[in-house]
């Protein structure tokens, strides 16, 4: 048996009928660095969310045939995935400012923490009516724990989800994109942006 072994992959099919309809009109950009109108954008990466993760991407975009034979039919993939290389820069970004900000929230918390101790304990000590003192004590404490949130917030729990996004967006930018012939009047499988 001769022939190539057979890659799967995920396949994302988008169905327009221009290539105008996958471009930002508003983006004075040259053609191949636009950026991607928001709903072709949106329609590929709610697609991309679906798919399975352990394999590549293949982006099927669907034009009429006279589409394809225009000049800009050439650069559809380079400027698709192009446009989600540079998202995933700025997603890059996005979440090294995020860590930055927890580095510094999180050094700034650290010294309350420790003033807070060390006073609730002079507090502890000096504070004749133990009642009060021991009030106070404990609030220093609890307001030294709540300083501490935000940093442990950003560290546990709100950089995952940037992280995904960046992945996904440097999983489409590796995406293969090919693009395929239509006739007008074929039945419509998946149609955007709506006409």
């Amino acid at each position: 048996m001769t022939g190539q072994a057979v890659t799967k992959t995920n396949t994302i099919d988008v169905r327009l009928s221009s290539i105008d309809q996958l471009f930002d009109t508003l983006d004075p950009s040259p053609f191949r660095e636009k950026d991607l109108d928001k709903d072709v954008e949106e329609f590929i990466v709610s697609w991309a969310r679906e798919l399975p993760t352990d394999l590549p991407f293949t982006i099927f975009v669907h034009l009429p045939e006279k589409q394809l034979t225009r000049p800009e039919a050439r650069e559809i993939g380079p400027a698709i995935t192009g446009f989600f290389s540079y998202n995933a820069q700025q997603i890059g970004l996005e979440l090294k400012e995020l860590l930055r900000v927890g580095r510094r929230s999180l050094a700034i918390d650290i010294a309350v923490l420790v003033v807070s101790i060390v006073a609730s304990q002079m507090v502890a000590h000096n504070l004749e009516p133990r009642p009060l003192g021991k009030v106070l004590e404990e609030s220093l404490i609890i307001f030294a724990w709540v300083a501490n949130w935000r940093p442990t917030e950003i560290f546990l729990y709100d950089w995952w989800p940037i992280a995904r996004r960046r992945r996904l967006s440097q999983r489409l930018a590796a995406a293969k994109v090919e693009l395929k012939p239509y006739k007008r009047g074929e039945p419509r499988d998946s149609v955007l942006p709506k006409e």
